[in-house]
């Protein structure tokens, strides 16, 4: 019996994700992690650049290498072990140090009120922020993993309108080097802001509210498209301010402090271009 197939929306979160056709590997070694990783990635490029040119036998070929390879839910499995405790990989002990001295003065500001996060593409529910007790943290994947991550395609997620259904931060950890195409991730930057409460002064301070953005470093540092000044002047222009980075060997972290009153420009358009030339660079890109 043929099994029809769900249509992915275009700009969606999800519309670069193959469905799960097989179960994870239980354990992998540091090695096996980063290869699993990189080759998803890869099929995942490929996969979109067929579709958008309707190459229905290359869309075949690459959704079988991919469900060979166990799909999905492998690639979440070896994303949870490079984020493990034992590997050093939890983003969110970053995030973490940059809020903790904070902290005390937003709960007194906020009557005591827990600083609320939600944190997209959650894949573990023992992360720093989780045990932290200033936190209040809402999860969601695309592929919930455990109960207490909702499984929910950010992109579709309900835009709220009271104060008390947004957030203090927003979790963007290896989430938007993910999303298929430049316009999406574009899309991505732009739809956090209405998800972000904004309080009067002087309840809101410090690094409050704000968007937490991490992405692999060589989508900086290595692309002919991308660096820190498009960058900065891409969220300069969705009323961001950059307060907080911090650069490792693999990872660059980013917190974004978000100014609603701050000047914005009437029109916004960053485009594909290029401004690192370079035959070894890679195409990483964000069009606004």
């Amino acid at each position: 019996m043929a099994v029809k197939r769900r249509k992915r929306k275009p700009g969606s979160l999800s519309h670069g994700r193959p469905a799960t056709l097989k179960k994870p590997t239980p354990s992998l070694s540091a090695k096996a992690t980063r290869t699993l990783i990189r080759s998803h990635h890869r099929l995942e490029k490929a996969l979109t650049k067929a579709e958008k040119e309707g190459d229905a036998e290359a869309i075949a070929q690459i959704r079988k290498q991919i469900s060979d390879q166990g799909g999905l839910e492998s690639y979440q499995q070896a994303s949870i072990t490079g984020q493990s405790t034992e590997r050093g990989g939890d983003s969110s002990k970053v995030l973490l140090e940059w809020l903790e001295p904070h902290l005390k003065d937003a709960r007194a500001a906020r009557k005591a009120r827990k600083v609320t996060v939600l944190e997209v593409g959650a894949l573990s529910i023992e992360n720093a922020i989780s045990q932290s007790a200033h936190f209040e943290v809402t999860r969601i994947d695309l592929n919930s993993q455990h109960p207490q991550i909702k499984k929910q395609d950010f992109m579709e997620r309900h835009i709220p309108t009271k104060d008390e259904d947004k957030f203090d931060v927003l979790s963007l950890s290896l989430v938007l080097n993910y999303v298929p195409d430049a316009g999406g991730r574009g899309k991505m930057l732009a739809r956090t802001t209405p998800f972000l409460r904004i309080l009067p002064k002087p309840e809101s301070q410090g690094l409050f509210p704000s968007l937490f953005l991490v992405l692999p470093a060589p989508c900086m540092t290595n692309s002919r498209y991308m660096n820190e000044e498009v960058l900065g002047d891409m969220m300069k222009s969705l009323g961001y301010i950059l307060q907080k980075r911090k650069l490792s060997s693999k990872l660059v972290y980013y917190l974004w402090v978000y100014e609603a009153t701050s000047p914005r420009p009437a029109t916004v358009h960053f485009p594909k271009k290029e401004v690192n030339p370079g035959k070894t660079r890679n195409n990483f890109c964000i069009t606004l």
